[in-house]
């Protein structure tokens, strides 16, 4: 069955590559709805369903004022805003199944400013010549897929025709894929944080809370995965939250490469929703490689490990422990529904297990005794003298995860 992939960009300076990915997309029997986001002009090599004059307005701006200002850095705001608004209002009218953009740095920023308005799983390609390194800001919290140009987009050549065909094939097989939800829809949501240092914990509750008729979803807590979490609750996707790896809080406080923001444990507060909290890898704070860790830790003796070639773990001591631990009690007072913590006295992660690298019992109840001290009188603090990755632990943590979800339930 035919599908239709938005094609958006800067068709002033990128109509040929722009005209090559059509015809490819067409060679498959597929449509195409165009965009056009560039200030300067237009293209004559294909028909262009929504003109760049029409996005700008959109964004706040007519595009003659655009062009009379010369003023490039406002007017790569005024078509980011306005790309974004004009994309989602065509995928509400049911006009596109996937969509596909190219750019350098600048024509990137606005065509992915489009696609992460568009909702999780609509299909989102932007061949762009900065696809590599830190990408967050073109990705955001979205399934959007970059590929890298390797050469410019700016014409055809030997290697942009590769690229842009593997593209096109790309879109195009996505599209056609229907992904099987049946039996999915009716089962109720719940997150899980996971690290590779509670896989065993997290795993274990996974298979439990699947034969109570839950689906659970993981994110792995390396920044990006708590905020893409957090973002889900935001927006309603998800029951309850099963909070096993906030490790992210330790990043957080000393400057680590998976800090996932001073917001992370806020949204299950404020939507209501059930969420039981474990310090689970709170005596880790991730760097890279170990000549990445600041110089302050490595002059002062600070306890570091080598988890593998591109992963340097430092560990935390007892004042960052307190911290985290008054942060996470403070996220639980301000919680507007079910919460409860739940504390592994013999280790929070394997590393802090008996004899392990990292087993450090005044760090860990530095953090125990800060969020027991902390709460309010109303939510529970449960302990258990056990490794997170105990059958012991994972065990207690499906059955006060369930206990929460009945709570919301009354």
């Amino acid at each position: 069955m035919s599908k239709t992939i938005l094609l958006i960009g800067a068709f002033d300076t990128k109509g040929i590559d722009y005209d090559f990915v059509r015809s490819e997309i067409s060679k498959r029997g597929h449509e195409v709805v165009t965009i056009n986001t560039g200030v300067l002009g237009t293209t004559d090599l294909f028909k262009v369903d929504v003109e760049a004059e029409e996005v700008a307005n959109a964004g706040g701006c007519s595009l003659s004022d655009l062009r009379e200002n010369q003023d490039r850095g406002e007017a790569m705001k005024v078509m980011t805003a306005g790309a974004g608004i004009v994309a989602l209002k065509l995928f509400a009218e049911g006009r596109f199944d996937g969509a596909l953009g190219m750019g350098g740095s600048g024509g990137s920023t606005v065509v992915t400013a489009a696609l992460r308005i568009l909702p999780l799983g609509v299909p989102k390609i932007c061949v762009s010549t900065v696809a590599s390194g830190d990408t967050s800001a073109y990705v955001g919290l979205k399934d959007v897929t970059l590929i890298p140009s390797v050469v410019d987009v700016a014409g055809l050549n030997r290697l942009s025709r590769i690229i842009y065909t593997r593209a096109a094939g790309a879109i195009c097989g996505m599209v056609e894929s229907e992904p099987d939800t049946s039996g999915l829809q009716d089962k109720p949501v719940i997150a899980a944080s996971m690290f590779g240092n509670t896989t065993e914990c997290v795993e274990s509750c996974v298979d439990s809370l699947s034969t109570y008729g839950y689906e659970v979803l993981v994110f792995h807590a390396t920044g990006t995965g708590g905020m893409t979490m957090e973002s889900l609750v935001t927006d309603g996707f998800v029951d309850a939250v099963l909070d096993i790896t906030t490790t992210e809080w330790a990043d957080t406080i000393c400057g680590g490469c998976f800090d996932a923001g001073k917001d992370r444990l806020s949204a299950p507060g404020r939507r209501g929703i059930p969420h039981l909290i474990v310090p689970g890898c709170v005596d880790m704070a991730n760097f890279n490689g170990i000549d990445t860790v600041p110089q302050h830790y490595r002059d002062t003796g600070r306890n570091l490990y080598e988890w593998n070639p591109s992963v340097t773990l430092l560990r935390t001591n007892v004042e960052e422990n307190e911290r985290m631990g008054s942060v996470f009690a403070e996220k639980a007072n301000q919680a507007e529904g079910p919460v409860a913590f739940l504390l592994p006295l013999q280790g929070v992660s394997i590393l802090d297990g008996e004899g392990q690298p990292f087993c450090d019992r005044e760090a860990d109840a530095a953090i125990f005794n800060a969020i027991k001290t902390g709460v309010k009188k109303d939510v529970p603090v449960y302990e258990i003298d056990a490794n997170i990755n105990d059958l012991e632990f994972s065990n207690r943590a499906v059955e006060l995860m369930i206990d929460l979800i009945a709570q919301k339930s009354k």
